[in-house]
């Protein structure tokens, strides 16, 4: 029997995180446990899936080492309800008991052996030396990404966001087959040989639920299969998705002579407001571009509902109607992060690309949406 003390609203906040882990139906029941280690007075926890596993540590008071996988739902429930208080935990590795004591009484269960509990795989540079990458970068990596990956089973390269790795920039890239975000750091690289790597939609957002507000550095390490994050003393190791990325750069038009700059705020609060007579099922709404105005409209002829509205913008090209998703575009504006925005187009039935207005660039950030327009027909 061995048992250590803690704080019950400390331990509460680092097992918050790791929960996220654990799968209603792990493929392993042992994995609706976290693993539990104590060792010179530092507890380490582990919650895994067999694709991510989550790792943090919590100082305690204890004076021996001991192991056991304790069920997570159970453990969460009862720490939810409790104020803060030092709690005792008594942890029995021979019966596998587990006994919580609490200011006013005690709550017992029964867990499993640790050494049942899959081991996090060990993660060794290949190819790519470790980086080192400040939070705000991968922040911004992770919110002009993570909406647009794809949920689709089977195109599983798609569900996970696309990494290049090269010697003087980073790409990140996701895409679900309607709209395309590829974020580029030109101020950071690699270096060593370049490489490619998908790291899977769950690990991703994990690592974006983990990023502190304040500033830090997270270290980065891509293995031969894994990949591992590690900050203020909490890790992340995620499989790859080993699958080709389609390749995405091929269905980026390249010429896209028609250009309108305006207000991001305002062709997203327009978006917004006509989105709400538009049709439930599509959210189509048409963008007709002339001069120096750009007319957007939606209209739900099952509800007989239409909306229309004028904005005023500079735009440099032919004449042109073409329709997009209101959803996407709104996800678009919300995270391209300018004041001003520029949307180039080729022709009504070509993707529109999406970028910060020239002068409202940042030093470093190349950012490029893409969204797949609507074929249109006529009003009736």
């Amino acid at each position: 029997m061995s048992k250590f003390i803690v704080s019950s609203s400390a331990l509460l906040k680092v097992l918050t995180p790791l929960a996220s882990v654990i799968s209603n139906n792990p493929v392993v029941p042992i994995l609706e446990n976290f693993l539990f280690s104590i060792a010179k007075g530092v507890l380490t926890i582990t919650a895994s899936d067999l694709e991510v596993s989550m790792v943090t540590t919590l100082p305690v008071e204890a004076t021996e080492s001991v192991a056991l996988a304790v069920p997570s739902r159970r453990l969460l429930d009862v720490l939810k309800q409790l104020p803060d208080q030092p709690v005792t935990f008594d942890l029995d590795d021979v019966t596998y008991a587990i006994e919580l004591k609490t200011a006013n009484g005690r709550f017992k269960w029964a867990g499993e052996k640790a050494d049942d509990y899959p081991k996090v795989p060990a993660v060794l540079p290949a190819v790519v030396p470790a980086l080192e990458l400040p939070s705000s970068v991968l922040a911004q990596a992770i919110r002009k990404t993570i909406f647009a990956i794809s949920g689709d089973e089977l195109r599983p390269a798609m569900t996970g966001v696309l990494i290049q790795l090269a010697a003087t920039q980073l790409t990140f890239v996701a895409t679900d087959g309607h709209r395309l975000l590829r974020y580029r750091r030109t101020d950071l690289g690699a270096g060593g040989a370049g490489r490619d790597v998908i790291v899977p939609r769950k690990a991703w957002g994990l690592l974006k639920s983990s990023l502190p507000a304040e500033p830090t550095v997270v270290k980065v390490v891509f293995g031969t299969s894994n990949v591992l994050f590690t900050l203020n003393g909490l890790t992340i190791v995620a499989r790859l998705i080993d699958e080709r990325y389609p390749n995405y750069e091929n269905v980026i038009p390249v010429s896209n002579p028609n250009v309108m700059l305006m207000s991001r705020v305002e062709l997203l609060n327009s978006v917004r407001r006509i989105e709400l007579m538009s049709n439930r099922t599509t959210h189509l709404v048409r963008l007709q571009l002339s001069g120096s105005h750009v007319v957007l409209s939606a209209e739900d002829l099952d509800f007989q509902s239409e909306a229309t509205e004028t904005l005023t913008c500079q735009y440099d090209g032919e004449d042109m109607e073409i329709g997009f998703s209101a959803k996407f575009l709104q996800e678009l504006l919300s995270n391209i992060g300018s004041d001003e925005v520029s949307l180039a187009l080729s022709t009504p039935n070509r993707a529109g690309l999406l970028t910060p207005a020239s002068h409202a660039k940042t030093e470093g950030e190349d950012v490029l949406m893409m969204v797949m327009p609507f074929m249109l027909n006529n009003y009736v």
